[in-house]
C-alpha cells in the first residue's frame, strides 16, 4: 500500500443551488500537485430542498437547527449512494462545504448546514466539514477558502476565477494570496431565467437578446462593496438588500435585467485583472458565452477554459485537499486572504460512532 496516496471525497454545495457536486480524488502526501479526480457527479436538488435551503435565510434558530439535522442526513444519503454507484472501496475521510445558509462576518456569523455527526455515522467514513467558522472567529470573512488550492495546485496561473453563485478570484500580488468575492452571478441572473421558465440562462442568448438599461447599471456601480479594499465577501443577505431591490424598481422585464446585470458582471470582473493575465476559468458561468465575450471587451486577458470535469468540480475538489490538510495539520485558511488574525488550519473532525 502506497501511504502517501490519500482518497477522499469531497463534496460542495454552491449558493446558486445547481445540486451537490461531488468528487472522488486521489492526493499524492509527497507532491500535492499530483492529485486525480477519478468519479465525479453532481446531484440536483428536488424542489421541496432547493426551496428549504433558498428560505433558510429567514429561518428561526430551532428551523435552522432542524435543517442542519435533516440536512446532514440528505448528504449522507447522497454520498452513500455515490459510493455504491461506483463502487468505491478506498475512503481515508469525506470533506464537506455543506450548505451557506448565513453569511454576515461582520457580525461573527456564518453557518453551513450539514451536521457532520450525521454524515459520518451514515457513511461510517470520517468527516471533516465547518471550515468557515473558525475564521470568522478568528476576525476573518471566512471566506473565500478555495484560494489555499489555487495557491498550492493551480498557480500555474496568474489568476483563478470562479464563477458560480458569486464571482470570486485569487492571484498572486507581493508574495501573498489575495482572494475575494466580486459580485454576484448565477444567484442574480438564476433567479430572471426562472421568471422566464428557464433553470437558467443557457450561454447567455436571453441576456444577448436583452436590451442594456445604462442608468440601472450606472447605480450597480456605485454601490459600497465595489469601494471597499479587500478582505471582503458576500452572501445572500447582500444581494437581497442591495442587488434585487434595485432590480426590481425598475419595472424591466427579465430579458432587461439579465443583459443589463450580466454586462455589470463583466465590468465587474475585468476591473481586478491586469491585462494580458493567464486567467483559468472554473464554475458554471463559465458556459455563459456572452458574459465571457463582455469580460474580453472591458479587458483584453487570456481566459483558459479548462475541461468540463474542473470546471464543474474544482470547489468540491479543493474541499477534498481542505480536509486533507486539516488532517496533516497544514494551513488551509490564509488570513492573507480572509483578514483573519492568523493563518490556520481550520474544519471540525467526526468520527462515526
Amino acid at each position: 500500500m502506497n501511504k502517501s496516496e490519500v482518497f477522499s471525497i469531497g463534496l460542495m454545495s454552491g449558493t446558486s443551488l445547481d445540486g451537490i457536486d461531488l468528487v472522488y480524488v486521489k492526493f499524492n502526501k509527497n507532491n500535492y500537485k499530483d492529485f486525480e479526480i477519478i468519479y465525479a457527479e453532481t446531484i440536483s436538488y428536488a424542489d421541496d430542498w432547493k426551496k428549504k435551503l433558498q428560505n433558510g435565510i429567514h429561518f428561526s434558530k430551532d428551523e435552522l437547527t432542524k435543517l442542519n439535522i435533516d440536512y446532514g442526513y440528505l448528504l449522507g444519503d447522497v454520498l452513500n449512494d455515490f459510493i455504491s454507484k461506483f463502487q468505491i472501496k478506498k475512503i481515508d475521510f469525506i470533506a464537506s462545504h455543506g450548505h451557506t445558509i448565513l453569511h454576515q462576518p461582520e457580525k461573527g456569523i456564518t453557518l453551513q448546514v450539514g451536521d457532520g455527526q450525521i454524515i459520518a455515522d451514515k457513511t461510517k467514513q470520517k468527516v471533516i466539514c465547518d471550515f468557515r467558522t473558525q475564521d470568522v472567529q478568528l476576525g476573518g470573512q471566512g471566506a473565500p477558502l478555495v484560494p489555499i488550492g489555487d495557491e498550492l495546485l493551480f498557480s500555474e496561473y496568474d489568476y483563478c476565477l470562479n464563477l458560480g453563485g458569486f464571482a470570486n478570484i485569487s492571484y498572486k500580488k507581493e508574495n501573498k494570496r489575495i482572494a475575494f468575492d466580486i459580485c454576484a452571478v448565477n444567484i442574480v441572473l438564476n433567479k430572471y431565467a426562472e421568471q422566464l421558465g428557464f433553470n437558467y440562462d443557457d450561454e447567455g442568448k436571453i441576456a444577448a437578446s436583452g436590451t442594456f438599461l445604462m442608468q440601472l447599471e450606472a447605480d450597480l456601480r456605485m454601490l459600497d462593496f465595489y469601494q471597499q479594499k479587500p478582505p471582503k465577501s458576500l452572501g445572500l443577505e447582500w444581494v437581497e438588500k442591495e442587488i434585487f431591490p434595485k432590480l426590481e424598481s425598475s419595472k424591466r422585464k427579465p430579458e432587461d435585467l439579465l443583459k443589463t446585470f450580466t454586462d455589470h458582471i463583466a465590468w465587474a470582473i475585468a476591473k481586478p485583472i491586469h491585462k494580458g493575465a493567464k486567467v483559468l476559468l472554473t464554475g458554471g458561468g463559465t458556459y455563459n458565452k456572452y458574459l465571457i465575450s463582455k469580460i474580453k471587451t472591458f479587458k483584453n486577458i487570456e481566459i483558459i477554459i479548462p475541461n468540463k470535469e474542473f470546471i464543474e468540480f474544482k470547489e468540491a475538489l479543493i474541499f477534498a485537499f481542505l480536509g486533507l490538510l486539516k488532517l496533516e495539520n497544514q494551513v488551509n485558511c490564509l488570513k492573507s486572504v480572509t483578514g483573519a488574525s492568523e493563518n490556520h488550519s481550520s474544519g471540525k473532525i467526526y468520527y462515526p460512532k
